[in-house]
């Protein structure tokens, strides 16, 4: 059975889908998948090895000036690549309006999620068969139940595997051993911790003896890496790094602390220990999952609130209250030792 898979965007979300990927691959012998995702996030599929061909579009770039995109000829192009193939069941992953355009081009049995389902309206309506799949639970379980439904097979009740591809590709470096990744930077300004938080989070982790690595991916990213690091010389600011090379740097890792973003999903996929700080923001729907994985909250009257703008002040306000630094180190340590545990009963 060949399948192909519509979800463009964004990192976590195309990451919450590898899982039902992997039911798939296990309730369907031979089963064979590809995808197509907007250019920004071509690495994601290829991290599970049952995708084969990875079928790029620009709606990031294209939706900046969408005439010149057409005149350019890039959207029929997409178009001539998605029609080339012929699939049994084509998946509509993203359920909303720019997925829609998309599946319109494709030859297929057209599946995705019914009217009460769908993240915006309509984007049902290019579907063939569509299904109800309640939106009151996670993104990872909603995947999972709708590909078993398009698929035709009984869902599973294990746990989420993302399968990533092994092995990994090496590293452009070599990092100092052991060492945590700090995830600092995310899309929103609510979702930061505030930075002489996470420069005092340094400082404990070397007083334990952990080098501290700092990804980035733009210049605002790298500014603030290097902020970071005047906390201490065994804090690095890394090069720019792949989506596939931040998977290797991730899973070499001894864990990672992690504010709601992508690299957060990435973190979880690849089974690393992990602490996730949440504010602005309620993980019960969306939120990193996998094992090792531990969630800390935000405590005020006021999340989550899911505004962009924190409207006390330039910080978090959530943040600034009720999760300090010290706080973080001792719950990220009690995570490190309950991994290290399960490690040692599951050995």
């Amino acid at each position: 059975m060949n399948v192909l898979v519509v979800k463009l965007t964004s990192m976590g979300d195309l990451i919450h889908a590898l899982p039902a990927i992997t039911d798939a691959v296990n309730a369907i012998p031979g089963i064979q998948f590809d995808w197509v995702v907007d250019e920004s996030f071509a690495e994601i599929p290829k991290l599970h090895p049952a995708v084969n061909t990875v079928i790029t579009t620009a709606h990031r770039r294209w939706r900046r000036n969408i005439w010149q995109s057409i005149k350019s000829g890039e959207f029929s192009a997409l178009w001539k690549k998605v029609r080339a193939k012929k699939y049994d069941v084509v998946i509509d992953a993203q359920n909303n309006l720019k997925s829609a355009v998309v599946m319109s081009f494709t030859r297929g049995l057209r599946c995705g999620m019914d009217r009460h389902s769908v993240r915006e309206k309509f984007a049902h309506l290019v579907c063939h068969k569509t299904f109800t799949i309640p939106p009151e639970q996670h993104a990872v379980a909603r995947q999972r139940q709708l590909f078993a439904k398009a698929l035709g097979y009984a869902l599973p009740d294990t746990s989420p595997d993302f399968a990533v591809r092994q092995p990994l590709p090496a590293l452009p470096m070599t990092l100092p051993g052991p060492y945590l990744v700090f995830v600092h930077s995310t899309t929103w300004d609510t979702k930061h911790w505030p930075e002489r938080y996470w420069q005092q989070l340094i400082q404990l982790a070397v007083q334990a003896g952990y080098h501290v690595v700092l990804p980035w991916g733009n210049a605002n990213e790298q500014a603030r890496a290097q902020r970071l690091a005047e906390a201490s010389p065994q804090a690095t600011v890394l090069p720019r790094l792949s989506i596939t090379q931040q998977a290797t740097m991730i899973s070499q890792s001894a864990g990672a602390i992690c504010v709601d973003t992508g690299l957060g999903h990435l973190t979880a996929a690849l089974d690393k220990p992990a602490i996730h700080l949440y504010g602005p923001t309620d993980p019960a729907l969306i939120g990193a999952t996998g094992l090792h994985q531990r969630h800390l909250f935000a405590e005020s009257e006021c999340v989550p609130c899911y505004q962009q703008q924190c409207k006390f002040g330039a910080e978090s306000a959530c943040f600034v209250k009720s999760m300090r630094p010290e706080t973080v180190w001792a719950q990220f340590v009690a995570q490190l030792e309950a991994s290290s545990s399960r490690a040692i009963l599951h050995s």
